[in-house]
């Protein structure tokens, strides 16, 4: 094998991951922000909750598309625009004057990630063909997404407490123009283009209506607690399960006439599958509220600065990188007991912490319990891609990878506008700190309540050991 070119194609491998390193970073990332930004532009509960919403909806919403955009008009062009894309909308959402603003730009930049993320996977399979080469690749693509979570929450509380002659949460996004600069450039000097598949159909009305769909039952969620459930957000969550419904219909109808829809829904008729979907769907909306209540509380409710709350989260990111390398080796032996026990651990750490997170709680306990969540965490996140899959025929392995990562996506919208919710709704006008513990206790209970609703799926599970597959969208 040619030294010079197998080096080459190491290096492409940064490129490629440049973007789920961005895209994962700006999930994190923002957490550490939000109580400046609540400060900053006078947004209203709600409207934070739609911050962090809104770029998994985008995502969520075109993550297949985007996919098949690669294959349609070439994976080198889909990804330089998708990076162009969201750097644009990074600059934007740190350029925005009021919260509607930043809903609206946030809301486009999770659609131009899920344009450029699925070009990344696809290109690890296009680099590396030998087996062993493409596990390593694949490899250090989950290693990405782990770095990218200590990068997001250390760097976005560092940005935070930084004044550079701007507000530092509008760092936060603007800190993506020299990267994908940067990115841009070496896309377009270090990747081919691909061959392109003009067969391939775009489901576009299956794309908008799934997207109207989830925008009806995410907006009213959040906007409509704070105001008090008027009529119109009760319509709203009505003409979201009718729309959800007739996304159903017409999928179906599109499958026997033999045209590609957005989502194989033959899929579905397979019971395990949808058993994994609906601990997916429970474990990911606790997992991506708990990241965003636990960051607020700790600034809000103990006072502590933006910086030390994100260092708080370097112990748990390690622990959970560990923690799922460990899961990866013990799974094929052990099956769904792995997910148990890292189920009972993150319990522990919850009780825990309703037990100990209280005004005058110690560093080393918030160090600890955070630790322990990361840790237990670890030996679930990653596998549930595995539990999933492992009743699919491997021919659907891909579709169903795809409807994985957009059910992903939407769970942890639902999370923040469900259990993030729950948070908000418990905190009274004056927001004192006694207030902020108790939310925090509420809302810690909710996530036991989605945590047993997980475990009762993967008991559920049969017992049998699973094969590894590959995680697409883990963070």
């Amino acid at each position: 094998m040619d030294i010079k070119k197998s080096n080459r194609r190491w290096f492409t491998l940064l490129v490629v991951l440049s973007a789920p390193l961005l895209y994962v970073i700006d999930i994190f990332i923002i957490n550490m922000a939000i109580p400046g930004i609540e400060k900053a532009i006078h947004a209203t509960n709600s409207e934070v909750q739609l911050i962090i919403a809104g770029y998994l909806l985008g995502s969520a919403s075109f993550l297949i598309i985007g996919g098949r955009a690669g294959d349609y008009l070439g994976k080198k062009k889909v990804f330089f625009w998708g990076m162009f894309l969201f750097t644009l909308t990074s600059c934007l959402c740190g350029l925005s004057q009021t919260a509607v603003q930043l809903d609206i730009m946030r809301f486009f930049q999770g659609i131009s990630s899920s344009f450029m993320v699925p070009q990344s996977i696809a290109f690890i399979q296009i680099l590396f063909k030998d087996p062993k080469e493409r596990a390593k690749a694949i490899g250090w693509y989950g290693i990405t997404l782990s770095i990218a979570a200590i990068i997001g929450q250390i760097l976005g509380g560092y940005l935070v407490d930084t004044e550079w002659g701007i507000a530092g949460w509008r760092l936060i996004f603007l800190i993506n123009l020299p990267v994908g600069i940067v990115a841009l450039w070496a896309i377009g000097k270090f990747l081919n283009e691909t061959e392109k598949d003009t067969r391939q159909d775009f489901d576009y009305s299956g794309s908008v209506i799934l997207t109207l769909a989830l925008a009806f039952l995410i907006y009213p969620l959040t906007q409509g607690r704070e105001a008090g459930w008027p009529l119109w957000s009760v319509c709203l969550l009505v003409l979201s399960v009718v729309m959800g419904g007739y996304f159903i219909y017409i999928q179906r109808r599109k499958l026997l006439l033999g045209r590609i829809p957005l989502m194989d829904t033959s899929l579905f008729n397979i019971k395990e599958f949808n058993i994994g979907l609906l601990a997916v769907l429970f474990h990911f909306m606790m997992h991506t509220s708990f990241l965003l209540i636990s960051a607020v509380y700790l600034q809000n409710g103990l006072g502590i600065s933006s910086l030390e709350c994100g260092i708080y989260f370097v112990f748990h990111a390690i622990l959970f990188m560990i923690s799922s390398i460990v899961a990866a080796k013990l799974i094929v032996k052990y099956g769904k007991r792995v997910l148990q026990a890292g189920l009972l651990i993150i319990l522990l750490s919850f009780i825990l912490q309703i037990l100990f997170f209280k005004t005058y709680v110690s560093s080393l306990n918030i160090h600890l319990l955070i630790g322990l969540y990361g840790l237990g965490n670890g030996l679930v996140l990653p596998s549930l891609l595995t539990i999933c899959l492992n009743s699919i025929p491997e021919k659907f392995a891909g579709v169903a990878a795809g409807v994985f990562s957009t059910f992903q996506q939407t769970a942890s919208a639902l999370g923040i506008s469900i259990l993030g919710g729950v948070f908000y709704y418990v905190l009274d006008d004056n927001k004192r700190s006694i207030d902020y513990s108790k939310a925090f206790e509420y809302s810690l209970s909710a996530s036991i309540v989605c945590l047993v609703l997980v475990a009762y799926m993967l008991y559920l599970l049969p017992k049998r050991a699973v094969k590894q597959l590959p995680v697409e969208a883990n963070y």
